[in-house]
């Protein structure tokens, strides 16, 4: 097989190893089979796929959807970036808890986010794409969002002094306390 799954500590988050094939041309990576995706655990289907670019420094995040809450399957094409999932998910064991996963283009890596994960990320190169797949269509209308540096929760973003480039929004989402359970995903 040329996938490798890794479980991690928030039930339904997967690390994913693809195999990359290199000979003196350059490489190749295959980075979706739906039936190999489906063996390992992942049944969602996937409907759409987003490209996001940033520049170094930039912060984005933490973004859910409420009513549709949507998987989401993440790799980098270009750059490093600091990949991070809160789980939001009411009746989760590991409800407030986060996990951080750093991406590098050409590592073969991805994170498989499971519907009901709060995602952001923090750019680390100078030019960072950062790849999505997901299984809910874009819709802003049932975007929210978490306070990136919500005490509580307590992100290492990794950041140290340097202020990170962030949005008006995401610098102004509540903090995970505040936000009322009908506001989070609903996945009944």
């Amino acid at each position: 097989m040329n996938y490798k799954i890794e479980s991690t500590e928030i039930c339904g988050l997967y690390k994913i190893h693809l195999t990359i094939y290199e000979d003196e041309r350059g490489s190749f990576t295959e980075t979706f089979r739906e039936n190999i995706y489906k063996d390992m655990g992942i049944k969602e289907s996937f409907v759409q796929d987003m490209t996001s670019i940033s520049k170094k420094n930039v912060l984005r995040g933490m973004h859910y959807q409420i009513k549709k809450p949507a998987g989401k399957l993440i790799s980098a094409s270009r750059g490093r970036i600091l990949d991070v999932a809160v789980d939001i998910r009411l009746n989760s064991p590991t409800f407030g808890k986060f996990k951080t996963f750093e991406l590098t283009e050409n590592d073969g890596l991805q994170v498989y986010l499971p519907p009901g994960i709060a995602h952001g990320f923090f750019a680390i190169g100078n030019i960072n794409e950062l790849r999505y797949r997901s299984t809910q269509y874009y819709d802003p209308n049932d975007e929210a969002g978490l306070l990136w540096n919500d005490p509580d929760v307590a992100v290492d973003w990794g950041i140290g002094s340097k202020q990170p480039i962030i949005n008006e929004r995401d610098s102004n989402f509540p903090r995970l306390q505040e936000i009322r359970q009908d506001n989070l995903p609903n996945l009944i």
